[in-house]
C-alpha cells in the first residue's frame, strides 16, 4: 500500500469520525427540540389534522348563543330563581320529581337509567344537558326549538312531573311569588283549579276549556315565564376542558412537554381514526363533538316497545308547539326563527332518526343511545362496525382500533363548569 493510499485512508477515516460525532451532537440537539419530541410519540399531525383538532378544542367553543326567544336569558335574578325551580320537586304530581331526578348534577346531568322515569317510566333516555345552549333543537326528536320550551314539556307529562302549568302558576304565586314578580312583573290573579290543555284526564282538559281566554293566557304566561327561567339556569351548564383539549392546546402551542403527558399512545392512535378513518367526525363535530343533527344509525328498537319515528314526530310537533319561536309566548320576532321558519319537512327523511349527542364526558354516561341500548361504550363501537349505515364509518376497523377509539373516548372527560352568560353573544 501506497504512502499516499495509507494517508488518504487516515483522512477518510478521521472525516468519518468526525461525521459521526457530528452526527451525535446534531441528534443530541435535536433530542431536545418540539420535533423529535413529537416524533418519540407519534408520527407528525398534517395541518389538514391540525385543522379538524383545533376544531374540536373546546378552546374554540364560542361565547354563550343569544337566545331571541327568550328575554331573559341572562338575567342572574332569572337564572338564580331557574335554579331553585330546577330543583325543586313540589313541581310534580307526587312532590317527588324535579328536573333534577333525571338530570343529576352528580351524573353529568342525566341519570344511569336506559329509560329516563319520573312519575312513570318513559320511553327514552335523558339527555344530557352540557353544553346545552348551543343546541337549536332540543328532546332526542328536536319537537322543541328552544331551552324555554324544552323545560315545561316534561312538566305535563304524566310519566314525568305529571304536574299541570294551573298547578306550576298556583305554585310561583304561593312560594316564589317575590321573586317572580322583580323579573317578570305582577302576577294576575289566578285560578287554583287542576287544569291543563296537554292531559289525558277528561275533566282536566274540561276545565281547562272551561277558562277565559284571558284567563288561560295568564297562566300560559307564567307557564312560559318558568321555562324562560329554569332556561337561564341551563343555558350556564358546560363541560371543562379535558386531557383531550390539553394535548390539542400543547400542539397548538408547541409544548412538547404537556403533549407528551397529556394522551397514551394507544389514546393518540384513537383519536388519529377519530378523525380520519372511523369517520367519527361525520356527526361528532366541533368542540361539543355534535353537529346537532338528527341521523338514522339503525340502532335497534328495544324488545317490546313500538318503533320511535324520532325526527319525524318531531318536526309536526315543534311545527304545531304553542310554546315555538314564532309563538304568541317567544320574545322573538320572525326574523329571528329561521331555524324553524325554514326546518326541512320532508318527513319520511327523518323516520328514525335521532339528534346526535354531545361526545363530552360520555364515558361518564352509560348507558348510551336514545333508549339507552347498549351499555358500554364497546358495545355502541361494534354496533356501529358491523351497521350498514352509510353515515357510520366504522366497517372496516378492527379489534384493536376498536379499543384505540374507546381509549381515545375516555380523553373527552373533564368537570362540569358555570358559562359565563355574561359574555353571550
Amino acid at each position: 500500500m501506497s504512502k499516499n493510499h495509507t494517508y488518504l485512508s487516515r483522512r477518510s477515516l478521521k472525516a468519518t469520525i468526525l461525521l459521526i460525532a457530528t452526527f451525535m451532537v446534531l441528534c443530541h440537539v435535536a433530542a431536545d427540540s418540539p420535533c423529535a419530541a413529537q416524533t418519540d410519540i407519534q408520527p407528525a399531525w398534517s395541518k389538514q389534522e391540525i385543522s379538524i383538532l383545533r376544531s374540536l378544542w373546546i378552546g374554540t367553543l364560542p361565547p354563550l348563543p343569544k337566545d331571541p326567544s327568550n328575554a331573559f336569558a341572562d338575567n342572574p335574578k332569572a337564572r338564580a330563581l331557574g335554579a331553585k325551580l330546577f330543583f325543586d320537586p313540589l313541581f310534580s304530581g307526587n312532590l317527588k320529581v324535579s328536573c333534577a331526578t333525571c338530570h343529576r348534577p352528580d351524573m353529568n346531568f342525566t341519570d344511569d337509567l336506559p329509560l329516563a322515569h319520573g312519575m312513570g317510566s318513559t320511553t327514552r333516555r335523558s339527555m344530557p344537558l352540557l353544553g346545552v345552549a348551543y343546541s337549536s333543537w332540543f328532546f332526542w326528536d328536536g319537537r322543541k326549538d328552544s331551552l324555554w320550551s324544552q323545560a315545561l314539556g316534561p312538566i305535563e307529562s304524566n310519566v314525568e312531573h305529571g304536574f299541570t302549568r294551573t298547578a306550576c302558576a298556583y305554585l310561583i304565586n304561593k312560594n316564589y311569588r317575590s321573586e317572580y314578580e322583580e323579573i317578570f312583573g305582577k302576577i294576575p290573579d289566578i285560578t287554583n283549579a287542576v287544569a291543563s290543555p296537554v292531559t289525558e284526564d277528561v275533566s282536566v282538559l274540561k276545565t281547562w276549556i272551561s277558562m277565559t281566554p284571558d284567563k288561560r293566557d295568564d297562566v300560559n304566561r307564567i307557564y312560559a315565564n318558568i321555562g324562560k327561567a329554569i332556561a337561564a339556569y341551563m343555558r350556564t351548564i358546560g363541560p371543562g376542558p379535558s386531557r383531550f383539549d390539553r394535548y390539542v392546546e400543547a400542539l397548538l402551542n408547541n409544548d412538547m412537554a404537556t403533549l407528551q403527558e397529556s394522551l397514551t399512545a394507544e389514546e393518540v392512535n384513537g383519536l388519529r381514526l377519530f378523525i380520519g378513518k372511523a369517520k367519527c367526525t361525520n356527526c361528532h363535530s366541533g368542540p361539543l363533538f355534535t353537529n346537532g343533527d338528527f341521523h338514522n344509525t339503525g340502532v335497534p328498537t328495544p324488545a317490546k316497545m313500538p318503533p320511535d319515528k324520532g325526527r319525524a314526530d318531531g318536526i309536526r310537533k315543534v311545527l304545531s308547539d304553542e310554546f315555538n319561536c314564532l309563538g304568541r309566548y317567544s320574545d322573538a320576532g320572525p326574523q329571528d326563527c329561521a331555524e324553524l321558519r325554514f326546518v326541512d319537512v320532508d318527513i319520511e327523511k327523518y323516520v328514525g332518526a335521532f339528534k346526535t349527542p354531545t361526545l363530552r364526558n360520555v364515558a361518564e354516561r352509560a348507558p348510551y343511545m336514545h333508549a339507552g341500548q347498549f351499555a358500554t361504550l364497546k358495545e355502541v363501537l361494534a354496533f356501529y362496525r358491523q351497521s350498514k349505515s352509510h353515515e357510520l364509518g366504522h366497517g372496516g376497523l378492527s379489534d384493536e382500533e376498536l379499543s384505540q377509539l374507546e381509549a381515545f373516548l375516555h380523553t373527552l372527560s373533564g368537570p362540569i363548569i358555570t358559562i359565563d352568560s355574561r359574555h353571550s353573544r
